[in-house]
């Protein structure tokens, strides 16, 4: 079965596919947007019998700028498209295998689009539920 680390590791390759955008695997102190957060959420384990598939739950948030940024709401209209160059469901989706790590993944849906609060600091975000399947 895969590791958490290696199912960050391949969202984060496919993510790479989106020009300009960073990942990482914490909450950063100061993030530099456009940047993708990639975390587990919960794992649900036996599936199906005898360890045949466990079923990992991933958020994917993306910052773009500060809320106050004029171009901060486009940028992330873009990435919360379902189809395009920018898009993330697209992006995470182009390898639903992360190169034979996993059995299958899917982005599953876009939530909370709005404002959070980092290091003192309101930035434009949304959020991207990600399930992924292990054998």
């Amino acid at each position: 079965m895969a590791t958490i680390s290696e199912i960050r590791d391949g969202i984060a390759t496919n993510l790479a596919t989106i020009t300009g955008l960073r990942t990482t695997e914490t909450v950063p102190d100061n993030p530099q947007p456009p940047v993708a957060i990639i975390q587990p959420n919960s794992i649900e384990y036996d599936r199906a019998f005898q360890r045949g598939l466990d079923q990992y739950s991933f958020t994917v948030t993306v910052i773009v700028g500060r809320a106050s940024e004029r171009n901060a709401q486009r940028t992330l209209d873009t990435y919360c498209g379902g189809s395009g160059s920018s898009s993330v469901k697209t992006a995470i989706e182009s390898d639903r295998t992360l190169s034979g790590v996993i059995q299958d993944l899917r982005v599953v849906a876009m939530r909370n689009y709005g404002t959070i609060s980092l290091s003192d600091q309101i930035y434009l975000a949304a959020e991207f539920d990600v399930i992924v399947y292990t054998q």
